[in-house]
């Protein structure tokens, strides 16, 4: 049961927090304060969209391009000692 709720609680917050955004999109967010607002609202899309996906594209490019060309930059150095099955390694 335990690990029942510790595998659906990740999908059920999910929906609730989906939910959560599709209700305060068609509403809309209150205002606390009561003063009025400006409407000058800048949409979604396509302005955020392209800029979140411009920024996208440079990462994955960039990840890209260090996983093609430097896979072994972030690598432990100890991970390119040969094997020596005569000896144990001073860390086990």
């Amino acid at each position: 049961r335990f690990f029942t709720i510790h595998f659906l609680l990740p999908f059920i917050l999910s929906a609730l927090v989906f939910i959560h955004l599709i209700f305060l999109h068609e509403s809309g967010s209150s205002n606390p304060l009561g003063t009025p607002f400006n409407n000058d609202k800048i949409p979604f899309y396509p302005y955020f969209l392209t800029k979140d996906f411009l920024g996208f594209m440079i990462f994955s490019f960039f990840f890209c391009y260090l996983v093609m060309f430097f896979p072994y930059l972030l690598n432990d150095p100890d991970n390119f000692i040969p094997a020596n099955p005569m000896n144990t390694p001073l860390h086990i």
